[in-house]
Order: structure tokens, then C-alpha cells, then sequence
């Protein structure tokens, strides 16, 4: 986290509760403009990946191996 973010987070964490919420909801608003071609792709990519899971030709692994697996990089 750089500087500046974490002068934003120390602000924020100073608003009252209701304020936070609304920063919060705003934030997460920003990132919810998705270019439908991406959200497209991501959906067909994730049928593809399930299809294969069903024919045997890949395996699933558990959230905790997932988590295991990054806090391996």
C-alpha cells in the first residue's frame, strides 16, 4: 500500500460508520462498470472450465488448497 492510499484508509477510518458505508458503496460501485465483452469472455470461460470438470478432464481443489497455494508465491 503506498502512501497516499493509506493516508486515504486513515481518513476513511475517521468518517462515522454511516459515511463509511456510503464510501464503501461508492467504491464498489466504480468497480462494477464492467465491459460486457470481458464479463462475456469470463462466463464462457467458466462454463468451459466446469464442462471439463464434468467430463474428468480437470480436477477441482478446495478453497483452502487454492488459499494454501497463493500464500505459497
Amino acid at each position: 500500500m503506498n502512501a497516499k492510499t493509506k493516508a486515504l484508509l486513515d481518513q476513511a477510518r475517521q468518517l462515522s460508520p454511516e459515511e463509511r458505508i456510503k464510501l464503501i458503496e461508492d467504491l464498489q460501485s466504480s468497480l462494477e462498470s464492467i465491459d460486457p465483452e470481458i464479463d462475456r469472455e469470463w462466463a464462457e470461460e467458466a462454463r468451459d472450465r466446469l464442462n471439463a470438470y464434468r467430463r474428468g478432464e480437470i480436477e477441482a481443489i478446495t478453497l483452502a488448497e487454492a488459499i494454501a497455494g497463493l500464500a505459497k508465491r
